[in-house]
């Protein structure tokens, strides 16, 4: 087994190339890159959506399963919190830097696609709180698809950084439970 300083885990287990400082490249890519994939993503079909579709009439596609609709929610899901909508964007800067923090150390691809899915869709959200109406720190988010009624009765209306923030945090979850570490060790189970 290669010598990778820490006893027990190869570097081909860990799947990463490491520059001197010990930060693995591989990792650090793969994180950004899906950052990038996720925020660009998230802002073409919110200026798909800005552009083609009108507040207050939905657009029903698979039979009623999902509906298109614009929406501007200044708050999260259900619009909770709108009277605090400065509060998200502070919070979307925290996790942003821990993100950040953790992306020195991180040697797992698995991890680096979950940590790039939260950091897509947390910068999504974040630009549209910079950027949008009514107002930096005060923007509105734009959300835009509804499912099983246009209308939240059933869920939350959102949009695709939602998305890729639930898909990474899920993963992260599945990562967690199964013992695989951001370091790209695995945790035996004691048994």
């Amino acid at each position: 087994m290669p010598n990778t300083g820490r006893p027990g885990v190869s570097s081909h287990l860990r799947g990463a190339e490491e520059t001197a400082t010990g930060v693995s490249t591989t990792a650090v890519t793969v994180l950004g890159v899906v950052a990038v994939l996720a925020v660009a993503l998230d802002q073409l079909v919110k200026e798909l959506s800005t552009d083609g579709l009108t507040e207050n009439e939905p657009v029903r596609i698979l039979g009623g399963l999902v509906y298109l609709c614009l929406w501007r929610n200044s708050g999260a899901a259900w619009s909770v919190g709108s009277g605090h909508t400065w509060v998200f964007p502070l919070v979307a800067i925290v996790v942003t830097g821990w993100i950040g923090w953790v992306a020195v150390r991180l040697r797992s691809k698995p991890w680096a696609v979950a940590l790039g899915l939260v950091l897509g869709g947390t910068l999504g959200n974040l630009g549209d709180r910079l950027f949008r109406d009514p107002g930096v720190l005060r923007g509105h988010v734009v959300d835009m698809i509804s499912l099983f009624g246009p209308d939240a009765r059933y869920f939350p209306v959102f949009n695709v950084a939602d998305m890729c923030l639930t898909a990474g945090v899920v993963l992260a979850v599945v990562l967690e439970l199964t013992g695989r570490s951001r370091d790209g060790s695995r945790t035996q189970s004691t048994r």
